[in-house]
Order: structure tokens, then C-alpha cells, then sequence
């Protein structure tokens, strides 16, 4: 068990964060740049010969999680964000990205985590967020069913670049073979499921050409 458990406010604060919906928060994150697992218990961020590399929690310096609550799996749902912020072509930069996401999530909407279960880099590489194994706070109503994927950046006028693309998709592939994804699951993007731009215009118009596409 968590040891900082003990400090939350338990169930208030947990229905709380289960019916938020980070709903391009990002954009408000003031992020400078200083340059320019597949489950918190497994070690190897590398999980199949053709998946992205994993950068794992400890490797991009997460701050501990205050609270966990267990997903339950195979889930049903893909959902596609973007951060509606600065995007990152280096590991350095995207990891830069990801803790200040982090902090923000922690410190100002005063959630337990990072809310994306998983987020994308332009450099390749996928970031575990919360992860395979843990609830998320990314999307209200389908914490619970799904996993929320963000790619880093701004995706209004652009799409992502075929790096972060291929990530992308060789993550879902791999939640497939090894059983966290249902055989049946659907992607949506997150302007589906509730009143909101992301994932960005372009992004969205590219999910819906993915074969598990299925709109609102």
C-alpha cells in the first residue's frame, strides 16, 4: 500500500479526481525548456521487439504517486489527448514536458499523479504515466474503462510527426498481445466523450482514419 495513503482524504478525494477530465488544462501550464513500464512493476521498459521503448517513471524522475486505486483489465477504451502545449523532438526536452505536466497536475489541480496513463513524444518515445495497472484522470466517465494516451504537443494545425505516430500504435498493438486492451476495444479521440478541442483538429482527423476508430 501507498504509504502517503493515508493522507489523502480518501473517498471524496478519489471521486473527485475519477470525474475529472484534464479537458486542455495543459495549455495553461507555463512550461520553459532548459535545453533546445509497461507497469510500474516490470523493469524492462523494452516489452516486445518491434514496440517503442518505454521511458519508465523512474527514468524520466516522477514524483511518487500520493494514492493508487487498481484498473482493472482488459479495458475497452483508447482515448487519443494532446497536451495543448510545447512538443519535444529530444528525450531531454520531452522529459522536461512530462514532469512539468506532472507537477502541474499535482500541485495545481491537486490530483495523486500525472492523469495520461501513457504520453508520446515527437522523439519516439512513449512516457509512462500512470501506467498499465492504475486508474487515470484523464477523461470523465471513462477513467476507469480506458486508457488515456496524450501526445505531447499541439495538435490543432499539424499532425504528429511519424516518430511519435508509430509509437503510438505499436503501444495499443502491444496492449493487445499481452491482454491489458480488450480484443474489441475502440479508440476515441477525448472531443468525443466531452466538450473540449482536444485532441487538437488535425490529430483528431488523423485517429479517425485508425482502424478501432469510433466516434461519439
Amino acid at each position: 500500500m501507498d504509504p502517503n495513503y493515508a493522507k489523502e482524504t480518501s473517498r471524496e478525494q478519489e471521486v473527485k479526481e475519477e470525474n475529472t477530465d484534464v479537458k486542455d488544462i495543459n495549455s495553461r501550464i507555463n512550461i520553459s525548456l532548459k535545453s533546445a513500464a509497461v507497469g510500474a512493476t516490470i523493469a524492462n521498459p523494452v516489452y516486445l521487439k518491434d514496440c517503442p521503448h518505454v521511458i519508465t517513471r523512474s527514468e524520466w524522475g516522477a514524483l511518487p504517486p500520493t494514492r493508487k486505486a487498481n484498473l482493472a483489465t482488459p479495458v475497452t477504451n483508447v482515448i487519443i489527448h494532446h497536451s495543448a502545449g510545447l512538443s519535444c523532438i529530444t528525450k531531454s526536452s520531452c522529459t522536461e514536458l512530462v514532469e512539468n505536466i506532472q507537477k502541474y497536475h499535482m500541485e495545481t489541480n491537486g490530483w495523486c499523479d500525472i492523469g495520461y496513463s501513457f504520453l508520446v513524444g515527437e522523439d519516439g518515445n512513449i512516457y509512462e504515466g500512470r501506467g498499465w495497472n492504475t486508474v487515470g484522470a484523464h477523461t470523465r466517465g471513462y477513467n476507469t474503462t480506458g486508457y488515456g494516451i496524450c501526445f505531447l504537443g499541439t495538435f490543432t494545425d499539424r499532425t504528429p510527426n511519424s516518430a511519435a505516430q508509430n509509437a503510438a500504435t505499436s503501444l495499443i498493438r502491444h496492449a493487445t498481445i499481452r491482454g491489458y486492451l480488450h480484443p474489441d476495444y475502440v479508440v476515441k479521440g477525448h472531443r468525443d466523450l466531452g466538450d473540449t478541442v482536444c485532441p487538437g483538429t488535425e490529430l483528431y482527423n488523423m485517429i479517425k482514419h485508425w482502424p478501432r476508430y469510433q466516434g461519439s
